[in-house]
C-alpha cells in the first residue's frame, strides 16, 4: 500500500535540526510560527511569498521586477518577475566565480576523480560561451547538449545560458530516433556532444548515434564534440569540430546576455509518450527562483555543501541539481555511467568522497540496491549526510523502511517530492523541520496551491482523486514549445483555470499527503479505481520479491482486470505467484485479486529506473509498446511476451477476471 496506513512517523526532527533549517529562517523572516502556517500564507499571498524567497536566497535579478506575477493573458500564461532582468547562470555562477569552492565534483566510471572550484566553472564556461558567439549562436537559438555525466554537461548548460540561447538537455542514453525528433521539433541550431561515454565497464558510441539521428535534422548546423573515450569517430569538416578547437583562443569574460525573467532558458522535453515529444519552456527568472527555493528549503542545501542526485543530465532533476547547487554556492555531483558498477556500493562510496550532504535516489533504484545486501551501505561513511532525498514514482513501504534505516541510521528525514519535467520542480514535499510519515510526501510544497479532486472538480480527504494545482506558480512551463493549444488540452482542460498533473493522490486524516501512480495507469475493476502503486507496494512486500508492475487489461465483466509481473530476489527459488495473488486480495481487497501473477527475469525501465508500465501492458497484450528510446531493457519486454502467451488465461469467476468480482463491488 502507499503507506498512509502507519501510525508512527519516521522522522522527527530534534531542535537543533529545526534550529539550523534553512527553512526556518524563512518561517522567522515571514513571522509564522510553522511550515505549517507558511504553506498557507504562501498560497494566501503568492506574490509576497516569492518576492520574500527572492530576497532571502539573494537571487541577483540586475534589473528588479516591477511586479511578480501577472495574470492578465489568463492563468495558464502567468508571468512571474515582470520587467525584472536576471541571467541564471549569472546567477548560478557569476557571484562565486571569485571563489576557491568546489562547484562540480565528478566521478567517472573508470576511478576517475575531477573536482572543479567555481573559478574553474566560470573561466571554461566563458571559453565555451566566447565560441558560440564568435560561431553566430544568438539569442533564442537552441543548442542540444548530448553528453554523458560529465563536466562539460554543466560548461555547455551554462555557456549556453549565458548567451542567451535555449538549452536543450538530452538523455545520454537515448537512441537516434528519440534523439532526432527533440532536435527536430526544437529547431535546433547546435548540439555538445561526446564521442562516447562509459557505462558498465564498456565505451558507448555517442556521436555515431547523434551522426544517425541528424540525417533528419536539417537545421544543426554545428556539432562541437569532446574527447571522452578516445573512440575513432567520424567528422564532418562543414559541420563538426572538436571542443579543444573550438574554445581554442577564446578566453575572455564573457558578458552574459541581457535577459529578461521570461526569456527562455530550457527546453525539457518529456520522455515515454507516443508521437511527437513534448517540450516544456522554462524560464530564466521562474525556474530559478523555484529551483533555488526547493533546494533550499526542502533540501536544506548550504553554501560550501555538496548535492548528489543519482540522475542524468537530460532529466529534469539533472537541471534541478545543477541549477539548485549552483544557486546556493553548493557543489554538484557527477556520476558517469551505472549507480551499481562495478558494485552495489558504488552510490555510498560517491557519498563517501564527496562527503555529500544531500543524497537523492529513486524508489527503483533502493529496490535494486537492497536486493544486494545492507553490507555494501553500512561499508560506506555516510556521515556527511543530513537530507535523503526522493522522486519519481510513489514508495513501497519495505524498500522505504530498508532506506530509513540503513542509510538514514534513524538520523535522516527522506523528502520525498513529487513534481514533473512540466512543473519545472515539484508539487509536494516535507520539510526537515516537520515530522514525516513512511512513504508520505508531507504535503504541499512552498508556494504550490495543490488539491486533489473527484472528477467534477469537487476537492477530496481520505479518497484517492486527481492531483490539481489550483493557482500559477514561477517553475511552470510557459507552455508545449509551438504547440499552445496542446498545451492547454494536457493541463488546462479537464478543470477550466486549475492544473491537473496526472497523478493520483489522497490525503490522509492527519493531512499527509501520498500518491498512487499516473492517473493514466489506474485499473478500473467495474468502477472501482486502483493505483498500481497500491499493488506494487504489497508484491515488494514479498520477501521473494525484488521488483514488481501491475497494469490493468480490458475484461469483458468488470472493464478492466489487474495482471501482475514480478522479478525474484532468488532467481532459482520457487514461483511464489498464486500466494501473491492472495497476499494483493488479502491486503487491498477480494475484488483486486489479479487475475493473472507472472513471474519474469527482468522488467523494463528506464535509466533513471522507472519502471515502464505502459510498456509492460502494451507487451502484455500484445500490442505495439510505442517509443522505447527511453529503455534501458526493452529486450524484457520479450519476456514478459512469453510469460503471457505460456499460461492460459484465467477462467471467468476467477479473481478480478469473473463475474463475482463485479458483483464484491458493491461492498469492497
Amino acid at each position: 500500500m502507499d503507506g498512509d496506513g502507519a501510525a508512527t512517523d519516521v522522522w522527527r526532527p530534534s531542535l537543533a535540526q529545526v534550529e539550523r533549517a534553512n527553512v526556518t529562517r524563512l518561517i522567522r523572516r515571514a513571522g509564522v510560527r510553522s511550515v505549517d502556517e507558511l504553506r498557507r500564507r504562501s498560497v494566501q499571498d503568492p506574490e509576497w511569498f516569492w518576492d520574500d524567497v527572492v530576497h532571502d536566497l539573494r537571487l541577483p535579478f540586475h534589473v528588479p521586477y516591477r511586479q511578480v506575477l501577472d495574470t492578465s493573458q489568463g492563468v495558464p500564461w502567468a508571468k512571474w518577475f515582470v520587467g525584472g532582468r536576471v541571467n541564471l547562470a549569472t546567477a548560478c555562477l557569476g557571484r562565486w566565480r571569485g571563489a576557491g569552492t568546489v562547484a562540480i565534483d565528478a566521478f567517472y566510471e573508470d576511478g576517475e576523480r575531477r573536482v572543479v572550484t567555481h573559478a574553474e566553472l566560470a573561466t571554461e564556461v566563458d571559453r565555451l560561451a566566447n565560441a558560440l558567439r564568435a560561431d553566430g549562436v544568438r539569442p533564442g537559438d537552441v543548442v542540444g547538449v548530448f553528453l554523458p555525466m560529465i563536466p562539460e554537461a554543466v560548461v555547455a548548460a551554462y555557456a549556453v545560458a549565458l548567451v542567451g540561447a535555449i538549452y536543450l538537455p538530452i538523455f545520454s542514453g537515448f537512441a537516434p530516433g528519440a534523439i532526432a525528433s527533440r532536435l527536430r521539433d526544437a529547431g535546433a541550431r547546435a548540439v555538445v556532444t561526446a564521442d562516447g561515454g562509459l557505462r558498465r565497464g564498456r565505451a558507448h558510441a555517442m556521436k555515431p548515434v547523434l551522426d544517425e539521428a541528424l540525417q533528419d535534422c536539417p537545421t544543426v548546423r554545428r556539432v562541437v564534440v569532446v574527447a571522452r573515450t578516445g573512440q575513432d569517430v567520424a567528422m564532418r569538416a562543414d559541420r563538426d569540430v572538436t571542443w579543444d578547437d573550438y574554445v581554442a583562443g577564446r578566453d575572455g569574460v564573457a558578458a552574459p546576455e541581457d535577459t529578461d525573467a521570461e526569456h527562455p532558458f530550457m527546453l525539457a522535453y518529456t520522455s515515454g509518450t507516443t508521437g511527437r515529444p513534448k517540450g516544456a519552456v522554462h524560464v530564466h527568472g521562474g525556474f530559478l527562483v523555484k529551483i533555488a527555493a526547493e533546494v533550499a528549503y526542502q533540501a536544506d542545501l548550504r553554501a560550501g555543501e555538496a548535492l548528489y542526485w543519482v540522475t542524468d543530465m537530460g532529466w529534469i532533476m539533472g537541471p534541478w541539481a545543477m541549477v539548485g547547487a549552483g544557486a546556493l554556492g553548493g557543489a554538484m555531483v557527477l556520476a558517469e555511467g551505472s549507480p551499481d558498477h562495478p558494485d552495489p556500493g558504488r552510490v555510498w562510496r560517491i557519498v563517501e568522497d564527496s562527503r555529500a550532504a544531500v543524497v537523492g535516489v529513486s524508489p527503483t533504484l533502493v529496490r535494486s540496491l537492497k536486493v544486494h545486501g545492507e553490507s555494501w551501505v553500512r561499508g560506506a561513511d555516510l556521515s556527511s549526510l543530513r537530507i535523503i532525498g526522493s522522486t519519481g514514482e510513489p514508495w513501497n513501504p519495505e524498500p522505504y523502511a530498508w532506506l530509513a534505516r540503513e542509510v538514514g541510521g534513524g538520523r535522516l528525514p527522506i523528502i520525498n517530492i513529487s513534481g514533473g519535467t512540466e512543473v519545472g520542480a515539484c508539487l509536494l514535499s516535507p520539510h526537515p523541520v516537520e515530522p514525516i510519515r513512511p512513504c508520505s510526501l508531507g504535503g504541499p510544497a512552498l508556494g504550490m496551491d495543490v488539491d486533489v479532486f473527484d472528477p467534477q472538480g469537487r476537492p477530496l480527504r481520505g479518497e484517492v482523486g486527481e492531483l490539481v494545482c489550483k493557482a500559477p506558480w514561477p517553475g511552470m512551463t510557459r507552455g508545449v514549445w509551438g504547440d499552445p493549444e496542446r498545451y492547454l488540452a494536457s493541463y488546462w482542460s479537464t478543470y477550466p483555470g486549475v492544473w491537473r498533473h496526472g497523478d493520483w493522490a489522497r490525503i490522509d486524516p492527519d493531512g499527509q499527503w501520498f500518491l498512487l501512480g499516473r492517473s493514466d495507469e489506474a485499473v478500473n475493476i467495474a468502477g472501482k479505481r486502483l493505483g498500481p502503486a497500491e499493488v506494487e507496494s504489497v508484491l515488494v512486500g514479498h520477501p521473494a520479491v525484488a521488483e514488481a508492475a501491475a497494469v490493468g487489461v480490458p475484461h469483458d465483466v468488470t472493464g478492466e482486470a489487474v495482471w501482475c509481473f514480478w522479478t525474484p530476489v532468488d532467481p532459482a527459488g520457487p514461483d511464489v505467484g498464486p500466494e501473491l495473488a492472495e497476499r494483493v486480495a488479502h491486503e487491498l481487497g477480494r475484488p483486486f485479486r489479479p487475475a493473472r501473477v507472472l513471474r519474469v527475469p527482468a522488467l523494463p525501465r528506464t535509466r533513471s529506473a522507472k519502471i515502464l508500465r505502459r510498456a509492460v501492458r502494451a507487451a502484455a497484450l500484445g500490442e505495439d509498446p510505442g517509443d522505447l528510446s527511453t529503455a534501458e531493457n526493452p529486450e524484457a519486454l520479450d519476456a514478459i511476451r512469453a510469460a503471457v502467451a505460456a499460461t492460459a488465461p484465467p477462467a471467468a469467476g476467477q479473481g478480478a477476471a469473473g463475474a463475482s468480482a463485479a458483483a464484491d463491488q458493491d461492498s469492497a
